[in-house]
């Protein structure tokens, strides 16, 4: 019962359908309802979650407070490695999360051209490939705006 009530939240004719058919399949079959008897009969019943929609304003708040720079710092154009590095992972991640394109995501990042958008997120796949600790960091970001 409390796995049919946690997964099948979006109607409650279909939490009372869910329970029916488990009723119905246990008497049919004379065997106890179990969770993964529930797992497989409702499966049909439970939609699969949406992922959450990412935001620019999103990613650029969480990879300043990561790097432990200033968001207004990522739009700047300033070039110190200390704030290109986060903006070209801000900027990777805008490109990986969003839909929104490149012109699109330059103009968020302080009106840059796409052509450097383009090359951070080139140079930003190319590093994690290589660099075990940046993926981590990369994952962990990632994890963070989708939660």
């Amino acid at each position: 019962m409390e796995y049919l009530a946690k997964t099948i939240t979006h109607n409650g004719r279909d939490l009372e359908g869910a329970i029916n058919r488990l009723l119905a399949h246990s008497k049919l079959n004379a065997t106890a309802v179990t969770l993964e008897m529930a797992e497989r009969e409702v499966r049909d019943l439970i939609r699969p979650q949406e992922p959450k929609r990412v935001k620019i304003e999103d990613i650029q708040r969480v990879v300043a407070r990561q790097y432990n720079v200033s968001r207004s710092d990522l739009l700047s154009s300033r070039r110190t490695a200390n704030v290109v590095r986060p903006r070209q992972v801000a900027m990777y991640l805008a490109k990986t999360l969003t839909l929104r394109s490149l012109p699109e995501i330059g103009r968020r990042f302080g009106g840059r051209d796409h052509t450097t958008v383009l090359h951070a997120v080139r140079k930003i796949e190319a590093l994690v490939a290589k660099d075990i600790s940046l993926s981590d960091e990369v994952e962990l970001l990632k994890r963070q705006l989708q939660e």
